[in-house]
């Protein structure tokens, strides 16, 4: 009796250090196994986390080399005219590059007959208005034109830039004139009260958005104008040739249209130059 117990006993304990051999043997596996699968998620993290890493410090270059050609320059729209736009008084000389530097200052010079008269442009403000001039005086736009158009009531203004206004004598349609494009207004002064001071030279159009051309005035007085004429730079030397003109008065050949006339005293562009400041 003794005997049977023993041996079930001992059987008994044979089976229990099997199962804690057993239990030991899968513990240890599974340890192994998270072991392993532990360092693979490790380096598969350092992996990604370097790869993110490198993708983002890329992009940060990459986006600072855009935004540093953002910050620098600027893509104009110029509107072409076509068909019934281009009448006898449109100068076709093509078109400005797309492109456009928004750096820099320029000096313009308008060489008359009466003497310079310098402005300074900061193409920071109208970086296409600035291209578009750049462009049309290396294209001799503006050579041996007149300054067609002078207000001395109301507003004080002097109006040059019409292609169609030659040393050739005066035209019924001058003040019409322009390139074969428009480009948009920029730098209007909304928020200046006058708009438009004594000194500083803008852009002419046609009441309409984006219809300014190569038409320009030189104000050589406080002038109450809305502000929808681009403010394309200040005058620096030549306001008194600009006054001494006004001083002489207009034939008031457009009082009953936009007002003032041509100027009794002429003013003939010989050169208009964009030179770096």
């Amino acid at each position: 009796m003794t005997s049977t117990r023993e041996r079930q006993r001992a059987a008994a304990r044979a089976r229990l250090e099997k199962e804690m051999a057993e239990r030991a043997a899968r513990a240890r596996k599974r340890r192994q196994t998270q072991a392993v699968v532990g360092v693979g998620v490790a380096l598969l993290l350092v992996v990604a986390g370097t790869a993110w890493l490198a993708s983002n410090m890329l992009g940060d270059d990459s986006g600072s080399d855009n935004t540093a050609q953002g910050a620098n320059s600027v893509q104009c729209d110029w509107v072409e005219l076509a068909g019934a736009e281009r009448t006898p008084q449109v100068k076709d000389v093509g078109l400005p590059p797309t492109e456009q530097s928004k750096v820099g200052v320029q000096t313009m010079t308008i060489t008359t007959n009466l003497g310079p008269i310098t402005a300074r442009i900061d193409r920071s403000a109208v970086p296409c208005t600035a291209g578009s001039f750049t462009h049309l005086a290396e294209k001799d736009f503006f050579d041996n034109t007149k300054c067609h158009r002078l207000v001395t009531e109301g507003i004080k203004v002097l109006q040059c830039g019409d292609p169609s206004a030659t040393g050739e004598g005066w035209r019924e349609t001058d003040g019409t004139g322009g390139p074969s494009y428009r480009m948009a207004e920029e730098n209007l002064p909304t928020d200046k009260r006058p708009p438009y001071p004594e000194g500083v030279i803008a852009m002419a159009n046609s009441g309409q958005a984006s219809s300014s051309g190569s038409q320009f005035f030189i104000v050589y007085g406080d002038s109450p104008l809305d502000p929808n004429y681009t403010v394309l730079g200040t005058i620096t030397g030549g306001m008194d040739i600009v006054k001494q003109v006004a001083e002489a008065g207009d034939d008031a050949a457009f009082a009953q249209q936009a007002g003032g006339g041509h100027p009794k005293k002429e003013v003939i562009i010989t050169d208009l130059t964009m030179t770096e400041a």
